[in-house]
């Protein structure tokens, strides 16, 4: 019930509002070989220029030591009775799939044994495999569903898999690279909603029919269980099974944050869950839990957006609406998480972007609380249960920006959790301080930022500072340690921000749809304010501070670069959307009209023509200099919105430079190494403009 979190062309492009020729539209093409030539051409340049230099293969090196150490924590995840890691490093770039028990990861070097050697498979498979993960019938673990991706798209290859006998089943379920959602029903039959051929997928580019699915019979006969429409952007259905809980449910997401769910019954039928389609639901064994995004009546009750919201869901499908409230926001706390154990519910509630953590058991009427604990200053705190069907254990994580994460074990009413695992520090953390902050954006709002910074800052103007953000499809962002900025960024001089602007989910959802679609600048002038309070605290000055972000959070930059240029000495957009005019014709974009809005309907072109950066790139503007990166594996976003607004730029006369991975997907890189090296050059690029060349 979530949302998943972004021929050749030869006819003149028409925008909504006005005619005119784009001439970068050739550029669209992403695997014609002309373009592919053309990117390699521009990363060649991009390279000779940033990433040739002695300063440059020191900076990747820390990173790549970060990314690749065998101190690092390995996080596992419990399937059955043994606990499961996916672990790459210098010897296993593509990764491995292992499993160890409780007791021996207890150890400060467990022994692990391998279920699945992905550069062994990609060898021999003679393919690029990056791991997309796994999922296993429940609830006797014997098989699983394996995910694989070529180059880091998307888009997966899904393969049976025996647990047992750690190899791929012959003659098991096998689905063709395709955005699929698919979901165990039993061990003979499969829930399936993927590629069937012309017709059968949304204008997101996802599913819209799921089927049922029998082994051993062809697919195109499978008996379709929902058809949505073309505009949805996918469907699924699953089932879960646990034991005594056995049920089937299929979804419809309309857009990115409205769905419909209904339960399915053994005949067939669909009984449609009575939820408002913004929510956020889910049902775990007798109850339900509704987070609303808006006011949601029922009962004679009004419940607040962001609340958290329980009933028990047979009773509730009966036509009961007794509900609890578990959670309730305010001005500056927010709900970030939830997670089950076996009789408890543990949550991770934000006050001002801080966590603390509560432990709720259910009871008639109000729920018991008990705190588990609340983060250091400035630092955050999760916790989620191990077993959610087994017992009431639980993981804890505590992590802050200088403060290397720590993984503790716990059983909710046993006293304290103990220290499991430590991560290493990657850099002298004594050095830094961090302190948040509140800038006041245009409109009067109150944004938060954290500064990461040295000890014995001098407020001179002159520090060279990197500023971060997100801003959208309500993600917070929080307190966590970086070995690679540690290394690259604060070791070499530097000063870090994490700008918490509308968009995220810092707040809850008013934080979020305070800077949806029409308010979209918001963001902007968020970001702007932030960057104009360090200014007025002389922490740095324009000529010093550089901007940074990926996806939404490199639209955000693209905005940055075209109306607030004189804020900035240098901005890196990373996997970003740009050109908001055609995006929902690239790629998935279609999915995110909900966040966006639609520039094919006139009267919202209107208003995201104000932060389309591509279409608002104009000459003679004191544009500071800029990167885009990208990957031609992004599926997602796609390597289009880099290319032309690179392309575009450049025709202009300005300072702008471009780099695409051929591999990697969103996340522009498929193993350790190729991410130190696109990380790398975004912290090379931003210490040639704003600093000095890293030591």
């Amino acid at each position: 019930m979530h949302a998943f979190t972004p021929d050749s062309y030869t006819a003149l492009m028409t925008s909504p509002s006005s005619t005119q020729t784009d001439e970068f539209l050739w550029l669209e093409d992403i695997d014609g070989a002309e373009q592919l030539e053309w990117a390699r051409q521009h990363n060649a340049k991009t390279v000779q220029r940033y990433a040739q230099s002695p300063a440059f293969e020191r900076l990747e090196k820390g990173i790549l030591e970060v990314l690749d150490s065998d101190d690092r924590i390995p996080m596992v995840r419990k399937i059955g009775p043994l606990f499961y890691n996916f672990w790459r490093d210098k010897k296993n770039p593509k990764g491995l799939w292992r499993r160890t028990t409780l007791a021996e990861y207890r150890k400060p070097q467990p022994e692990w044994e391998t279920v699945l050697d992905l550069d062994a498979l990609a060898e021999a498979d003679k393919e690029n495999w990056v791991w997309h993960g796994a999922q296993c019938l429940q609830p006797e673990y014997k098989r699983c569903l394996v995910s694989l991706s070529r180059g880091g798209a998307d888009a997966n290859v899904v393969r049976e898999f025996d647990l047992e006998l750690k190899q791929f089943v012959e003659g098991g379920f096998t689905l063709p690279e395709a955005k699929s959602n698919v979901a165990w029903k039993d061990i003979d039959h499969l829930y399936v909603a993927t590629d069937f051929g012309p017709g059968s997928m949304t204008s997101s580019s996802y599913p819209r029919i799921v089927k049922e699915w029998k082994r051993g019979t062809p697919l195109d006969s499978a008996p379709t269980v929902y058809e949505g429409s073309a505009d949805d952007m996918t469907v699924s259905a699953w089932r879960d099974n646990t034991p005594g809980f056995e049920r089937d449910f299929v979804s419809r997401q309309m857009d990115f944050y409205d769905s419909e769910t209904w339960l399915r019954h053994a005949d067939g039928r669909l009984a449609k869950v009575d939820v408002p389609d913004d929510s956020n639901t889910e049902v775990t064994r007798e109850w339900m839990l509704v987070e609303p995004r808006s006011p949601w009546t029922v009962g004679g009750t009004t419940y607040k957006p962001g609340s958290l919201l329980a009933a028990r869901f047979d009773d509730y499908m009966a036509g009961q609406r007794e509900i609890t409230v578990l959670f309730e926001p305010d001005d500056t706390t927010a709900l970030d998480d939830h997670s089950w154990t076996r009789n408890h519910l543990i949550l991770n509630v934000m006050h001002d972007v801080v966590n603390k953590l509560e432990v709720l058991t259910p009871q008639a009427g109000d729920w018991k609380r008990e705190s588990l604990g609340g983060a250091p200053e400035l630092s955050t705190i999760a916790a989620g249960g191990i077993d959610e069907d087994e017992n009431d254990d639980y993981f804890l994580t505590v992590s802050g920006f200088l403060q290397p994460t720590t993984l503790y074990i716990g059983t909710i009413g046993k006293g304290e959790p103990e220290p499991l695992k430590d991560s290493p520090g990657f850099f002298d953390a004594s050095r830094y301080r961090v302190s948040q902050h509140f800038a006041t954006s245009k409109d009067g709002t109150r944004v938060p930022y954290f500064e990461i910074s040295p000890k014995n800052l001098q407020a001179d103007g002159k520090n060279p500072t990197l500023q971060y953000a997100y801003g959208g499809f309500e993600i917070s962002l929080q307190p966590s340690y970086s070995g690679a900025i540690g290394r690259a960024w604060l070791e070499q001089g530097g000063v870090y921000v994490v700008a918490n602007i509308r968009g995220g989910g810092e707040y809850g959802p008013r934080w979020h749809q305070a800077a949806l679609q029409e308010n979209r600048l918001r963001t902007c002038e968020d970001f702007a304010a932030v960057s104009e309070h360090l200014i007025a605290r002389n922490i740095t000055s324009p000529q010093h501070l550089g901007a940074m972000g990926g996806s939404n959070g490199g639209l955000l930059m693209g905005n940055m670069l075209t109306l607030y240029p004189k804020l900035y000495g240098a901005i890196v957009s990373e996997v970003a959307l740009l050109d908001m005019r055609r995006y929902t014709h690239l790629s998935a974009g279609a999915s995110w009209i909900a966040e966006y809005g639609d520039p094919d309907q006139p009267e919202e072109w209107a208003w995201i023509q104000a932060f389309s950066p591509y279409e608002n790139a104009k000459k003679g503007q004191p544009y500071p200099p800029a990167l885009f990166t990208t990957s031609t594996r992004d599926d997602r976003v796609g390597p289009v919105h880099a290319r032309k607004m690179y392309a575009k730029l450049a025709a202009m006369g300005y300072d702008a430079s471009f780099y695409e991975n051929m591999e990697g997907g969103h996340s522009a890189a498929t193993d350790n190494k190729e991410s130190a090296f696109m990380d790398a050059l975004g912290y090379a690029y931003l210490w040639k403009h704003i600093g000095r060349t890293p030591t």
